[in-house]
């Protein structure tokens, strides 16, 4: 597999005519305070308290597919003292707002997380900024004050704010096998940060990009998204074990399964649970006091 196995599928882009927008025609949206500048989108300014997202309007089906990301995280900020990042979904759910990184909680499908600022005081191991992955079948909460630790797949530190030179990302999903790699050196080369094998992920879900800013701030901006198909041989045994899912999953890891809630009960199905609940009631207290007077006459006849 390589750069000529892959065939484009949709771009937003400098000078592309991406059609950012709500006109029918639009292939990507906006939402909250994300802008469309001259030649990138910007999720959130440096300012407090906004959050802003861009969303492809169109699932994507591909069944093997590389996302590439080419964004720039700056602000007047110093050290420790700018928030929060960014995150690239490929979810069920488009367009909800929400407290992980400007997208809804407990979504569904992959979240992968450019983090710019420790909210857990205590750890000492990690640098920041620090990339992360989470796959979720929507029962699982990202943990803020533990940066999202109990449920990542896995990380990377990565130095991404402020730098003259631009700033990479990538997501490859191929044969269940996720892999992120980062160009952050200026060297024009990927390398690794993430790969976790038996990634199960449904087709038909929806690209997007989110930030969000608290007390904390920076301009999160994007400059390009692209995705490519990926032409993958496949033999007849893997066939059998890629076959399409419906609920996002990870091989050996222990995901809690969702359960739907039962629907209330109609007014004619609680009137009949009362009704037969007061029957049955009725025809207990009538065979014991039968019984009971039967036991009496025996009882009388052996006294007599």
């Amino acid at each position: 597999m390589g750069p000529g196995c892959c065939s484009f599928f949709f771009c937003w882009g400098l000078g592309r005519g991406h059609g950012v927008g709500t006109s029918s025609s639009s292939l990507w949206n906006l939402m909250g305070n994300a802008m469309v500048m001259t030649q990138y989108i910007r999720l959130t300014p440096d300012m407090q308290s906004k959050q802003g997202a861009l969303w492809n309007r169109v699932p994507c089906f591909l069944r093997d597919w590389e996302l590439q990301v080419h964004f720039k995280i700056h602000g007047q900020g110093k050290k420790n003292l700018h928030g929060d990042g960014l995150a690239i979904w490929y979810t069920k759910d488009r367009m909800h707002p929400g407290p992980v990184f400007g997208n809804m909680d407990k979504f569904v499908g992959l979240g992968v997380f450019v983090d710019t600022y420790p909210n857990e005081e205590k750890q000492q191991e990690r640098v920041f900024p620090y990339v992360s992955a989470m796959v979720n079948n929507g029962s699982l909460s990202y943990d803020h004050e533990r940066d999202g630790r109990p449920t990542e797949l896995g990380g990377c530190t990565a130095i991404v704010r402020n730098l003259h030179y631009d700033t990479f990302l990538v997501i490859r999903y191929v044969k269940r096998h996720l892999t992120i790699m980062m160009d952050i050196d200026g060297k024009h080369e990927w390398r690794d940060c993430i790969e976790v094998p038996g990634v199960r992920l449904p087709r038909g879900y929806y690209f997007g990009t989110s930030s969000i800013t608290g007390d904390l701030s920076d301009n999160h901006d994007v400059i390009s998204l692209k995705l490519f198909e990926l032409t993958v041989e496949r033999t007849p045994e893997e066939e059998k074990l890629h076959r399409d899912v419906f609920l996002p999953s990870v091989d050996n890891m222990k995901l809690p399964e969702m359960t739907a809630p039962l629907p209330p009960l109609s007014g004619l199905a609680l009137f009949l649970i009362v009704f037969f609940s007061l029957v049955f009631s009725v025809f207990a207290i009538v065979i014991g006091l039968i019984l009971y007077n039967k036991w009496q006459d025996q009882s009388r006849k052996r006294f007599y």
